[in-house]
């Protein structure tokens, strides 16, 4: 418990309140936290990318970027959802498993893998 004396400023609670842990545990998973966030990075961009392929002026690049990053995302995530250690890990794993899928429907639907 912090001192009586110390006044905690709304700027360091507004810091703890930004802060992402993914290590609940105590122990470290260095492994399993790049593996996370590459899952939902991924997915987003390949949910992103997807739903860029449906427009006409974005070129013949967005499906197949949606597509392989959607496969290699779904692939990632599905292992790493397996190996995953704590709660947050798998929460991260989940939200960038359906981008990624999601960006892999609409990349298929505009033009497939190629």
């Amino acid at each position: 418990m912090p001192p009586a004396t110390e006044v905690r400023s709304p700027e360091r609670a507004r810091m703890r309140l930004l802060h992402v842990k993914l290590n609940t545990d105590g122990r470290r998973h260095p492994v399993e936290n790049v593996l996370t966030l590459f899952t939902l990075a991924a997915g987003l961009i390949a949910c992103v990318t997807g739903f860029l392929a449906n427009y006409v002026t974005s070129g013949a690049w967005a499906h197949s970027i949606a597509s392989w990053l959607g496969l290699a995302a779904l692939l990632v995530g599905l292992y790493s959802q397996l190996v995953s250690a704590t709660r947050q890990e798998r929460m991260l794993i989940v939200t960038g498993l359906v981008a990624a899928f999601v960006g892999l429907c609409l990349g298929l639907a505009n033009g497939g893998l190629f």
